[in-house]
């Protein structure tokens, strides 16, 4: 196996691929050659001989218009017939040749295990015939590429083909789709037979299908999973650590959002069409049956066989093997849960690779690759910037990094310059994840009541959370939220302990907890944060262990609770509730002496929230740092003043 010893993969020309495109070019050299070599001996020879072709004395034969007129239209409609019958069966792929795409593995940043995964795949499909024959393997034939939108499940495919110099056959699983009757199953043929000739031609080719769901789900009476719960097996398994749960994740990437007016979080069930089961079958028909014969192929087989009636036993012609076509199917989907398990197993799909949102480093990574690529000033240059630019990004994606640095390059077009600045990237990163702003008449009451609110939220989550990130204060209405905190980890965190939880329920009862300590009332605005605080405290109590019960509401299977949800059962369980309630009390008595020792940066911050509507990042802590040296400056000059009365009068 020839490689490339920086990079761990074959070479394009290198590898069985190359000597079957080698052999495939000499043959078609070879079948020309023989091709022109008859007419041109059949030429010479009749110039040789002294009788050359008069070719343009031909005189055609004369036909009666009356009778050609309706031959030609009977002609006319037996084509279009035809046509759309054949075109309705047509395979809609595209393809791309290697020079065609501009992507190259290392173009592909911040996902390395995958990728280092698919470079192994790259390479057994460039030498399946060494990994076959001399090791006695069998060559990875479909990767499964799963993951959210954006996380470079095309890009990844589309870096395949260009290594590998073979025919990249990209096609939209939608467009198999037909509203004829076996159309959709003769289109799917259509496009696995022109992979198997294009392999055949190249030496090897890659076929990418996105979106495979769209064809591939769940028959009926089939379970929508690659592990049947009832297979047995002598390995027992204890559960490992999970993450996050989704049930408070916030709606905007990397931040936990704080809204006055609470954006409801809805798990929607997955919903899924049966479809026709004929497709699916022909799906895994292809997937299974790569190695047909060809066409000349068949021709032989039917001489064979004729021949061999008239043979006996010891005699018969052996039948032409199928030729093993090297082919490469990649699909990718965003739901790869709901597919037909069948199309799951080895043999179809031998390699499952899941895409996740990249971390702290890969962001970092993808930051310096994009920023290379577009204009921007020099103060985005600094070590710093950019792994502030990575710290705040977290759960983006690829797509969204390069789309936020778009975004900011519109910032700048608008300021009249040409390059970003990083003020440009923080207000993009402002938009896509609170929204735009929309100004409201509000009333004073109303704008000190909401400045109040979102002021406790903030001088709660800086006292007890100190490890987590201030992003935006507003009283600025944005999307449904007349006013908001947004806040998030410093850091990519994939677990959490139980004062982080409890961390987290304060905070959400900062803004109730401060109305009632400067109003002596509250508002409809802590709605969204009960509804955040409950969802907190439901896992605690129904899932993680975290109070003086160790049984998970999660177990709760059938219908001993009619809540599908874990909140609903953990409600729905008179003890449950309880415990639940007693949290939320808690923790909330606990935020009201907190405020209430702590009212001048209350204050400070309604204060500076009044006057300026918005607080962005640095802004949040420095209002709270300065109120916070003002008061320790008071309280040593109050302490000052006591102690010199005191001196003053015991003299």
């Amino acid at each position: 196996m020839l490689s490339d010893a920086s990079s761990g993969r074959l070479s394009m020309g290198g590898g069985d691929v190359g000597a079957s495109r080698e052999r495939s070019r000499r043959r078609r050299l070879w079948t020309l050659f023989l091709l022109l070599l008859l007419p041109a001996a059949y030429l010479w020879g009749r110039l040789v001989s002294g009788d050359p072709l008069d070719v343009f004395n031909l005189t055609l034969p004369s036909v009666d218009p009356m009778l050609l007129i309706p031959a030609l239209f009977f002609l006319a409609l037996i084509g279009v017939l035809v046509g759309s019958t054949i075109g309705a069966g047509r395979s809609p792929h595209v393809t791309y040749r290697p020079e065609q795409i501009d992507v190259t593995l290392d173009d592909v940043k911040a996902i390395d295990p995958v990728k280092d995964d698919v470079v192994r795949s790259l390479n057994l499909f460039l030498a399946h015939k060494a990994f076959s024959s001399e090791m006695g393997g069998t060559p990875r034939r479909g990767l499964l590429f799963e993951g959210a939108p954006g996380t470079g499940k095309t890009h990844l495919a589309k870096a395949m083909a260009r290594e590998a110099g073979v025919p990249f056959l990209f096609v939209s699983a939608t467009s198999f789709q037909s509203m004829y009757y076996g159309a959709t199953a003769r289109k799917i043929r259509s496009y696995f037979k022109a992979l198997r000739k294009a392999a055949r031609q190249e030496g090897g080719a890659i076929g990418f299908i996105e979106e495979i769901d769209a064809i591939a789900m769940a028959r009926g009476g089939l379970s929508m999973t690659a592990h049947p719960t009832t297979q047995s097996s002598s390995v027992m398994c204890c559960g490992g650590l999970e993450g996050l749960p989704s049930q408070y994740a916030a709606a905007a990437p990397g931040i936990v959002g704080s809204a006055q007016s609470g954006g409801l979080i809805r798990n929607l069930a997955g919903m899924t069409s049966e479809g026709v089961g004929g497709v699916v079958n022909e799906l895994l028909v292809q997937m299974q049956s790569f190695d047909d014969p060809t066409g000349f192929q068949k021709l032989r087989t039917w001489f064979v066989d004729k021949l061999n009636l008239y043979l006996p036993a010891n005699r018969q012609l052996s039948r032409p093997v199928p030729p093993s076509t090297n082919v490469l199917v990649i699909a990718a989907t965003n739901r790869a849960d709901n597919l037909d398990p069948a199309l799951l197993r080895p043999g179809r799909f031998d390699r499952r690779l899941t895409f996740e949102p990249p971390t702290k480093a890969g962001r970092r990574e993808l930051i310096d690759f994009f920023l290379a690529k577009k204009a921007h000033h020099q103060e985005l240059d600094a070590e710093e910037q950019r792994d502030s630019l990575a710290a705040v990004t977290q759960g983006y994606t690829p797509v969204m990094i390069e789309h936020l640095f778009d975004e900011g390059l519109v910032n700048a077009l608008r300021r009249g310059d040409q390059a970003m600045n990083r003020q440009d990237v923080e207000r993009a990163r402002l938009v896509e994840e609170v929204g735009l702003g929309q100004p409201v008449a509000y009333t004073e009451h109303e704008k000190r009541l909401i400045a109040t609110h979102e002021a406790g939220h903030a001088v709660t989550a800086w006292l007890v959370a100190p490890q987590r990130r201030l992003e935006v204060l507003t009283i600025i209405k944005r999307r449904d939220a007349l006013g908001l905190l947004a806040h998030g980890d410093a850091e990519d965190v994939f677990t959490r302990s139980r004062d982080e939880m409890t961390g987290l329920i304060r905070i959400a009862m900062g803004g109730q907890s401060a109305e009632e300590i400067f109003f002596g009332d509250v508002s409809t605005g802590p709605s969204g944060d009960l509804l955040y605080a409950t969802n907190i405290a439901a896992q605690m109590v129904g899932a993680a262990g975290m109070t003086d019960t160790l049984i998970s509401y999660a177990a709760v299977q059938g219908s001993a609770l009619s809540d599908t949800n874990l909140v609903g059962r953990v409600l729905s369980d008179k003890d449950g509730r309880e415990r639940v309630e007693r949290i939320l009390q808690e923790q909330k008595g606990h935020t009201r002496v907190l405020l209430h020792e702590n009212r001048h940066l209350v204050e400070a911050l309604r204060d500076a929230l009044m006057e300026r509507h918005e607080l962005i990042g640095r802004e949040i802590t420095d209002v709270l740092e300065e109120a916070q040296t003002r008061h320790s400056e008071l309280l040593v000059d109050v302490r000052t003043a006591a102690a010199e009365g005191a001196t003053t009068l015991g003299g």
